[in-house]
């Protein structure tokens, strides 16, 4: 299973404690959450769903992290690369080819949360 941004993010701002780090106890707990919705929500897919259900997975999840974002105001540009590559690697881990579901659906393959993402 692919680490989540926020346990990354966690190790980072334990390192740098006392620095003002951006991610608080309250955006890692929030954004934890987040994740394991995203990451139960693609689960419960299978291996049999058909692009629109992962799409809906992925917009569901994007726009959670937009509510987390507007809330705490954290995900700059290394936040929302490790996000992206986040979302991708779930559905990758799934079985699911990015790449093409982005082609098939006319998104872009190198980022397809952009379709919903304000971060």
């Amino acid at each position: 299973m692919t680490i989540t941004p926020s346990a990354a993010w966690r190790a980072q701002a334990a390192r740098y404690a006392g620095t003002g780090s951006p991610w608080t106890p309250q955006l890692l707990a929030a954004t934890d959450a987040a994740l394991g919705a995203y990451e139960a929500d693609v689960a419960r897919l299978g291996s049999a769903a058909g692009d629109e259900e992962v799409i809906a997975a992925v917009r569901r999840g994007v726009l959670a992290l937009n509510a987390i974002d507007a809330e705490h105001g954290a995900y700059c540009t290394i936040e929302r690369e490790d996000l992206c590559e986040y979302i991708d690697a779930v559905l990758a881990e799934r079985g699911v080819d990015v790449t093409a579901l982005a082609d098939r659906n006319g998104m872009d393959g190198d980022d397809i949360a952009g379709e919903w993402r304000d971060w």
